[in-house]
């Protein structure tokens, strides 16, 4: 049904003074001081405000073509709404969807939710804000990567807070807030790598008595195990014993960052295994048992406090010696005499270009890969003279 105008009609179009304008239906006409009509419209459409100028009265345009814009921006806005999700009115803004992806990972248990949390609230949501979240484009990220960099976060930082934005696109996709071909190509850059540290065999003898010495009767298996197989933090403490299978030292892990696997352990810590579960009630349960009866989940889930204590007691820097620096000391003590593939068995790493930021090659180990070349391949031929010859 077409407008009815009580305030801009065409009469009072043509009385208006310069410098006056009139406003009604989100169309405004305002007489400029050279005498000329400006029509724009002003007016909300899906939460969005729309502000754009039509054109001038001297360039042929008149009310009918302001209305004529403001019925086909309406009319468009109608159309995308019929590709919504059922139940929704409006397209997700970025600060919108953040929310529900937030909740939705804490429902369901999600892992790193700290980092996530701060990644959106200090920097992606402020930057995004009220984005459309199937508007997103490559460029745009593009631009938020300067901005960050502009600020002084180094390259590693923004891959962090853009594999988080990545994340809750892939939400966005499966819980189907967008359709695929919507999600924006995400801009990477190389980082530099760091040099892995690793705990030297005194130091990882140290941190060990240092558990042995806690008030904690679990943190020496703690210490053990990460020193002995290189799993990850949360790995060791959701371990039972009825998953172990003795005769073959291995524990059977269903599920894990890379797939389930068979996780083998050397004898001191198939030891230490049976000499905890000697003294166990449950001798088919959790291997580190939740404290209280009221927890979430019935294992332990973190071991900080104490491994603290015991970097401290070993004379150790507890800003550096982490739960996960024992699995950066396995893989490449590994490094120096195991090849990648079984490395990649042992530490259960999705990737053997994962394994190999541990390897480092050496001018020596190098002179011993051309001497094992020299005597298996090259040691029975005998070089000969070869003489020049013409070609026709």
């Amino acid at each position: 049904m077409a407008l009815k105008f009580a305030k801009l009609t065409r009469d009072a179009v043509r009385r208006l003074e310069r410098g006056r304008k009139i406003h009604e239906h989100g169309i405004i006409a305002k007489r400029e001081h050279d005498g000329d009509v400006r029509f724009s419209v002003n007016f909300m459409v899906d939460g969005a405000r729309i502000h754009r100028v039509v054109g001038r009265e001297s360039e042929g345009v008149t009310r009918n073509q302001a209305e004529q814009l403001v019925e086909k921006l309406r009319t468009d806005a109608r159309a995308e709404r019929l590709a919504l999700p059922q139940g929704r009115k409006l397209h997700r803004r970025f600060d919108q969807a953040s929310a529900e992806y937030l909740e939705k990972m804490n429902e369901i248990g999600g892992k790193d939710l700290a980092n996530k949390r701060r990644h959106l609230s200090s920097y992606l949501i402020p930057h995004f804000g009220s984005d459309r979240l199937d508007q997103l484009t490559a460029f745009a990220l593009q631009r938020y990567r300067k901005a960050r960099r502009d600020n002084g976060a180094s390259d590693a930082t923004v891959n962090r807070e853009l594999a988080t934005f990545l994340h809750l696109m892939n939400r966005a996709i499966e819980w189907k807030w967008i359709k695929a071909e919507q999600k924006p190509k995400i801009p990477r850059v190389p980082e530099q790598r760091k040099a892995r540290r690793a705990l030297s065999p005194a130091q990882a003898q140290a941190l060990y008595d240092g558990a042995l010495a806690d008030h904690d009767p679990r943190l020496w298996l703690f210490v053990l195990i990460g020193l002995g197989t290189g799993m990850r933090h949360g790995e060791i403490l959701c371990r039972r014993y009825d998953e172990i299978d003795w005769e073959r030292s291995r524990f059977e892990i269903g599920k894990a960052k890379a797939g389930a696997r068979l996780q083998p352990f050397p004898a001191s810590v198939r030891q230490g295994l049976l000499r905890q579960r000697a003294m166990e009630d449950d001798q088919d349960g959790w291997l580190f048992p939740a404290g209280r009866k009221d927890c979430k989940r019935p294992h332990r889930t973190a071991m900080d406090d104490g491994f603290r204590r015991a970097v401290i007691r070993a004379g150790l820097d507890p800003a550096k010696v982490t739960p996960h620096l024992m699995r950066h000391t396995l893989v490449t003590n590994l490094s120096e005499t195991t090849d990648v593939a079984t490395i990649q068995k042992i530490s259960g790493h999705k990737t053997a270009a994962m394994v190999m930021h541990y390897t480092h090659v050496n001018d020596e180990r190098i002179d011993n890969a051309l001497s094992v070349m020299e005597a298996r391949t090259l040691g029975g031929i005998t070089p000969k003279l070869h003489t020049s010859f013409n070609v026709a």
